[in-house]
């Protein structure tokens, strides 16, 4: 049965560089589901301690947060839990009572996606070093993937965070051609880098394992080339499924069935 919002609705939202539809479509599809009095919209800001703010003010229950959002939210909120803090990046806020406690569930999906598809251990490459790519190495470095190199074009974050895990850092791939690539950047992301690919052929063709974050579109340049090649792969919208089913358990207080999930799951990618 469709759900009336009223005076008593609880609003969830997101905050991202680039909103889509997908969570949106996930919760809103639970909420309706499992005859819960929420309602979930997607946002972007170019005014973040004024957004947060609101989100306090106004009541919200939760938020989801994108690119590139996920770092400097930290200074806006009350509480750090463990999962944000020990990885300094935040993709989903709670608000109890006008407290706002920050939490990561990236970091929860990244783990499980690696463990179920029983991803080998080897060397691996992963572009970007912001926010999301704290989530993602972490949760590899902590699943046994020690060996590996950020490539980043922006020195000083990249080398941090490859200093911060105990990798190397690159400007470039170059001629290095590891088994694993990991992309954590908006290439390939719909917009104005919707058909650039975030490795080269050369280097998809040499790996087992591809991994892009990119949820949107779910089919992204570097997905497109590795199903192509036949290749492991995890897709940004897996990732982005996980993370959701985590944020709407904080928000909601109620763990779907797995039956309940996968439908959603496939609710909001079509």
């Amino acid at each position: 049965m469709l759900m009336v919002p009223n005076k008593e609705t609880q609003l969830c939202m997101s905050l991202a560089g680039r909103p889509g539809n997908f969570g949106v479509r996930f919760h809103n599809h639970l909420y309706e589901q499992l005859g819960l009095n929420f309602y979930y919209k997607a946002f972007t800001t170019g005014d973040l301690p004024a957004a947060i703010g609101g989100i306090r003010a106004l009541g919200i229950r939760g938020c989801g947060v994108s690119m590139p959002f996920k770092e400097a939210c930290i200074e806006w909120v009350d509480e750090m839990d463990a999962s944000a803090a020990a990885i300094q990046s935040i993709n989903t806020i709670v608000n109890t009572g006008g407290h706002l406690k920050a939490y990561n569930t990236d970091y929860i999906a990244v783990e499980q996606l690696l463990q179920s598809r029983a991803v080998p251990r080897s060397e691996f490459a992963l572009r970007g070093s912001g926010g999301m790519a704290k989530a993602v190495v972490s949760a590899m470095r902590d699943a046994g993937f020690t060996s590996g190199m950020i490539i980043a074009r922006n020195e000083e974050n990249g080398r941090a965070l490859a200093d911060a895990c105990g990798l190397r850092w690159q400007a470039e791939l170059g001629e290095e051609r590891p088994p694993l690539l990991v992309n954590v950047t908006p290439l390939g992301m719909s917009g104005a880098q919707s058909e650039e690919l975030s490795f080269s052929e050369d280097a998809i063709e040499a790996a087992e394992t591809i991994f892009d974050v990119v949820a949107t579109p779910a089919e992204t340049p570097l997905i497109k080339a590795a199903r192509r090649l036949q290749k492991r792969i995890i897709s940004g919208d897996e990732v982005a499924a996980i993370q959701a089913l985590e944020q709407f358990v904080l928000y909601t207080g109620v763990r779907p069935t797995n039956e309940q999930f996968q439908l959603a799951a496939a609710f909001a990618r079509g």
